[in-house]
């Protein structure tokens, strides 16, 4: 778990990191470097989930790669199966990691959304619906490695 005290705000207890696959943590099916080894250092703290429409084809391969656990959602409704799962999880305690419109429920559900911009660009929905912006996902991973970065861009 990450615990961050935030001035304005209070505690920020973080149990679950949910990832959007393509656009965020892979480009084009390919995941963009420093994912890997990003995520294999968060999995000690957070328990991390990607979920994906499996557009590329590549679930079961991310699966492997980075040891993290993928739900393949179906075609249709998205949006509404993304944030679905972290209110599964318990939205107070996940953080969400996202950039299409289809993200924007999970990041505004999420006790901390995090939209990226990165080479796909990020929906303006998903960027709005973000308590944090960054221009990519190694950046958004570095912010839970380094929580302490949180207190200088949240506080009120």
């Amino acid at each position: 778990m990450i615990e961050v005290d935030v001035p304005g705000r209070g505690v920020v207890r973080l149990r679950h990191l949910v990832l959007d696959v393509n656009g965020t943590i892979a480009c084009d099916g390919v995941l963009i470097p420093g994912v890997v080894t990003a995520l294999e250092e968060l999995q000690g703290v957070l328990s991390v989930v990607a979920v994906t429409a499996d557009t590329h084809g590549t679930a079961r391969a991310l699966e492997a790669a980075t040891g993290v656990q993928v739900r393949t959602i179906e075609p249709g409704g998205e949006a509404e199966q993304k944030l679905r799962l972290v209110e599964e999880l318990g939205s107070e305690e996940v953080v969400a990691i996202g950039n299409g419109a289809n993200d924007a429920g999970m990041l505004q559900a999420a006790v901390l959304g995090v939209c990226v911009i990165g080479p796909e660009g990020a929906a303006v929905q998903a960027v709005l619906a973000s308590d944090v912006v960054v221009t990519s996902i190694v950046d958004a991973l570095d912010i839970l490695r380094a929580p302490c970065r949180l207190v200088a861009t949240l506080r009120r």
